[in-house]
């Protein structure tokens, strides 16, 4: 009854005019940010915490919290309508969301993520309000041995992403793990595969890849098709509401909970993060689906489990944040920079000495998750208005943006060049019909396979 009391009078505190409109603009410059691949949620934070440094503590969080809701919820777009994940958390979107736009379903592919992003974020944060102190005490019960265990499962999940070429799946899985061991080894420190190039020493970027892997390999194929209908656009059906009926959203419920149970599940997990959860979901809802063949080739219940799980992956990522003061992941890596900022410090006594702030964070999630709904929907139809653009302009667009996405991951040429090489990559796999989704699995879990071993 007291955690109540003390939502209920964050709740109207973060109700102000002045709260409002800070997280109104906080998730739409968070929505702009996960929008454009190479511009991360995290990016997003780090630059507004000195603008939230003259601000109240409740204030400056609630306004971080905005950010990095937004910015989450924002890798769909670009994941949705141009196959090129905003952010890390937004690959498996990819899978079917794009499939979807080409049919002409971008409208309704754009609602499914919206609204159970929308779902996936809330279900999280009631469970970050009224269970983070238990979940917390099971997080540090996890040793490295169990980390190990979960990343070792994923790397299991190859057998059901192969599409049915068990041998052209577990290669194309092999050579992601090969890409991920590039760099330094994260036991003893050792150059490996890095042929003397100082800009290897760090290994491939994780979203320099991403973009490579998936929108320049895109464009490769793409551009090997034109023709004399280069001028030709995608057809958008229109849709009434978010595109989908009552029924279809009752049918995906059970997929919404077990996503998003995965999801915050991997969120309380330090270092784990959303684009593993992502995956995890989609492979999990594959793998129960009743038609599984229709995965990857614009099925709902991709968009579903995907959305549900990397939103629900920030309340989780909240919990060892504010109870053991430890990030869950990298943009809550940066939030821990605004507790200090602030002169609050996270763990156990800030629910004792700062319980307004932790219920105003609390509360702010909330009342977020909703803004995020509305201003996504609001803007929908201006989403969409990029599948008109005909391809022989959009195409080169489309390579200058990944251009500039990837150079400001890191501000290094090197970056560039990258995506240059991964979208050849992609685009071998294309023409030796070798599966990306296992490449893309294997890339992603292989260093933190190797940590926890």
């Amino acid at each position: 009854m007291q955690a109540l009391g003390l939502l209920g009078g964050a709740l109207l505190s973060v109700c102000q005019p002045m709260s409002l409109l800070l997280m109104i603009a906080g998730v739409a410059i968070g929505i702009v940010f996960g929008s454009i691949p190479g511009l991360s949620a995290s990016m997003a934070v780090a630059l507004m915490l000195p603008i939230t440094f003259t601000m109240e503590a409740s204030l400056g969080m609630n306004t971080l919290v905005a950010v990095y809701i937004g910015g989450i919820s924002g890798g769909l777009i670009s994941a949705i309508l141009l196959n090129m994940p905003g952010t890390a958390s937004s690959i498996a979107t990819t899978f079917d969301g794009h499939p979807m736009a080409q049919k002409g379903e971008a409208m309704k592919a754009l609602g499914l993520g919206i609204v159970f992003s929308f779902l996936g974020s809330e279900f999280s944060f009631i469970i970050l309000t009224f269970f983070a102190p238990k979940l917390a005490d099971i997080a540090l019960q996890f040793t490295p041995a169990e980390n190990f265990g979960i990343c070792f499962f994923a790397l299991t999940m190859v057998a059901i992403l192969s599409s049915g070429n068990m041998v052209r799946g577990v290669l194309a899985g092999m050579l992601g793990l090969v890409f991920s061991c590039v760099g330094m080894s994260p036991i003893d420190g050792t150059a490996r595969f890095t042929f003397g190039n100082i800009n290897l020493m760090s290994g491939f970027d994780t979203l320099t890849t991403l973009i490579g892997i998936f929108a320049v390999a895109d464009i490769l194929k793409t551009a090997e098709k034109m023709n004399a209908n280069a001028g030709k656009t995608i057809p958008i059906n229109k849709v009434k509401g978010f595109g989908f009926s009552m029924q279809e959203f009752v049918y995906h419920l059970p997929n919404f909970f077990r996503s998003s149970l995965i999801g915050t599940g991997i969120g309380i997990l330090p270092g784990i993060g959303g684009s593993t959860s992502g995956m995890l979901a989609y492979v999990t809802a594959k793998n129960m689906s009743k038609h599984p063949d229709e995965f990857g080739k614009g099925c709902p219940d991709g968009i579903v489990a995907t959305e549900s799980a990397n939103n629900a992956t920030i309340g989780g990522a909240m919990i060892p944040l504010l109870v053991l003061g430890i990030p869950g992941d990298g943009v809550t890596a940066m939030m821990l920079g605004g507790f200090l900022i602030h002169g609050l410090s996270a763990g156990p006594l800030l629910f004792v000495k700062n319980a307004d702030v932790v219920y105003g964070i609390f509360a702010a999630c909330m009342v977020c998750g909703l803004i995020m709904l509305l201003v996504e929907w609001f803007c929908i139809k201006g989403f969409v208005q990029v599948l008109k653009v005909p391809k022989h302009i959009l195409l080169p667009l489309i390579l200058v943006l990944c251009a500039v996405g990837a150079f400001a991951t890191n501000n290094r040429i090197f970056d560039v060049q990258s995506i240059m090489i991964f979208g050849i990559v992609g685009y071998l796999y294309h023409k030796f019909k070798l599966p990306t989704t296992p490449f893309v699995l294997c890339f992603l879990i292989g260093e933190m396979l190797e940590t926890y071993l």
